[in-house]
């Protein structure tokens, strides 16, 4: 349901970018690969943050909560976020591949329009009763509605929580 969810938000562009994670963080980032127009990088440590964001200019980052976040764990974070978010995405890395990064980027983001279906067929192809227990929360309705992009979209949803 959180791939689900934030493949929503993304598509509908509702949201930029969405932070997540499970014990390993290799599900959610699974889960979240496995719809269109998200691209979800698994992230461990500031490292992890700073090449993903220069190199792939993902959308969606998943960290492993159950793993190495004991004390210090804040720093780690802190530190993630701020490889993560502190400059612009997709400058390459090393700044003398920035061409050929960018090349890759469009390749991967070509393919993935190819090998994976638009959101709305999803959405009205998706078990509809999952669909409703996905959206059904009162935070995610807030926050997406309130911020929705996409009025075929929240037009949809709307009839799905209708129902």
């Amino acid at each position: 349901m959180c791939g689900l969810l934030s493949a929503i938000l993304l598509n509908a562009k509702a949201a930029d970018y969405v932070v997540t994670g499970c014990g390993t963080g290799e599900g959610a980032m699974l889960a979240f690969n496995a719809f269109p127009g998200v691209l979800c990088g698994h992230i461990v440590d500031s490292e992890d943050a700073y090449m993903f964001a220069q190199i792939n200019d993902g959308n969606a980052i998943a960290l492993p909560f159950a793993k190495g976040f004991g004390w210090g764990a804040e720093l780690r974070l802190q530190y993630i976020f701020e490889k993560l978010f502190g400059c612009e995405s997709g400058g390459g890395y090393p700044k003398e591949r920035v061409i050929p990064e960018q090349r890759n980027k469009k390749i991967l983001d070509n393919i993935k329009e190819i090998t994976h279906k638009d959101i709305m067929t999803i959405l009205k192809t998706i078990d509809q009763e999952v669909l409703k227990a996905a959206i059904s929360g009162e935070k995610f309705q807030e926050y997406f509605f309130k911020n929705c992009q996409v009025k075929e979209i929240a037009k949809y949803l709307k009839g799905v929580l209708r129902k």
